[in-house]
């Protein structure tokens, strides 16, 4: 196995060679390719270091998952057949509800006399519950949890139940405009502020701080889009507000710290909040989407898949370790990680990653990518509706 600079074995495994991605290209019946990051999409820029470089790294083309995915199914057409929703999440959602509100009741009213309790419990199994939670919020915003906005939106409320911060609604919103927009400067609110680049760069104490200051920056990079909130962001703030009160007057303000803190920690150094670094934090060149295949899956319903989540967004949690056995060719061909705990552990202490490692693309050359698709598309006298229904 290579070696990839700056990571070691046990964090992130290398991806294939040129000639294996070749090899992929072979496979392909479409030699009328116009893209020329074409079969895995992997570009030609490099990643930016702190110290190094003073901003993100370009790309001149747009995102690469909408590619890929027409390359993936080019080659595997039952990838299709994944394609679906999962009913079960909802039961896993009111589970993991019930035992956050039973929690806060126990150490509001029953074992109040010391924080420390509190707080380690809050730190195992509430952050843990709590970034279950995130997943379920994921998965109602791509309308995987059942059939309709509706009890979509009722599933991402009921996780909402469980945080004292009205979530969903709004990573709803800037969640699917991530999926839009990867990477687009001004498009993308998952990008780093020019504040974390300048400030931050690769001092381990900054990193531990940014890390353990990150459940701020959903609010933060969410504000700097200067979007006034929609209706249903309102609601989610009335509807949090309501259950967080309702918390406060059945279980005290013990019980709502508890529910703060795990947030605080399930958003913050805690080994799932791992995946917010893992997922599109550049660690090689030219790649910028990465998976974690972990045992940690098992119990954060495979959110570590994140390449095969980014290519077919229509395959619910359960089928996506699926896709990488129908197309391994696809995916063991790219960097990804194994450990959570190394990924956070190499972001702080290693000099040529932080912040800034990410790569952006202007809206100019996002839009000159996708014209592409159209063009081969029109070549090939497909039809252009077929992306919506995919």
């Amino acid at each position: 196995m290579c070696q990839v600079t700056g990571c070691t074995p046990d964090t992130l495994k290398c991806r294939a060679t040129k000639s294996a991605a070749a090899d992929v290209d072979e496979q392909s019946t479409d030699h009328a390719v116009v893209d020329r990051r074409h079969p895995l999409y992997l570009g030609d820029w490099e990643r930016s270091i702190p110290h190094v470089h003073d901003d993100i790294a370009k790309d001149d083309l747009d995102e690469p998952h909408i590619k890929r995915k027409h390359a993936i199914l080019e080659a595997h057409p039952e990838i299709r057949n994944l394609y679906g929703i999962d009913t079960r999440t909802k039961w896993i959602t009111f589970l993991g509800a019930a035992t956050q509100v039973i929690l806060a009741y126990y150490f509001g009213k029953i074992n109040n006399q010391s924080w420390w309790p509190l707080l380690i419990c809050s730190y195992i199994v509430g952050a843990s519950v709590t970034q279950l939670f995130g997943v379920v919020i994921h998965e109602a915003t791509h309308g995987l949890c059942g059939q309709g906005l509706g009890i979509n939106r009722f599933v991402g409320f009921l996780a909402n139940v469980g945080i004292p911060f009205p979530i969903y609604s709004s990573f709803r919103r800037y969640h699917l405009a991530h999926h839009a927009f990867q990477g687009v400067v001004g498009r993308d609110p998952d990008l780093p502020l020019d504040w974390e680049v300048k400030f931050i760069k690769s001092n381990p104490l900054a990193k531990v701080l940014f890390l353990f200051f990150y459940p701020m920056m959903y609010v933060v990079r969410g504000a700097a889009m200067q979007k006034k909130p929609s209706r249903w962001e309102i609601y989610n703030v009335l509807f949090t507000l309501t259950t967080d009160a309702l918390v406060v007057k059945f279980c005290g303000w013990r019980g709502f710290f508890y529910l703060f803190f795990s947030l605080w920690f399930g958003y913050g150094i805690h080994p799932a909040a791992a995946h917010f670094i893992q997922e599109h934090f550049t660690f090689d060149d030219g790649q910028e989407t990465y998976s974690y295949y972990g045992c940690l899956n098992w119990f954060f319903l495979n959110i570590g898949y994140h390449n095969e989540h980014h290519d077919f967004t229509k395959v619910p949690w359960s089928n996506l370790p699926k896709v990488r056995a129908v197309a391994p060719e696809f995916y063991n061909t790219l960097a990804y990680h194994t450990s959570w705990v190394m990924v956070l552990v190499n972001f702080v202490i290693k000099k040529d990653i932080g912040p800034q490692s990410r790569v952006g693309r202007d809206l100019e050359d996002h839009r000159k990518g996708r014209k592409m698709i159209v063009e081969k598309k029109r070549a090939q006298g497909e039809s252009l509706a077929a992306d919506a229904d995919e």
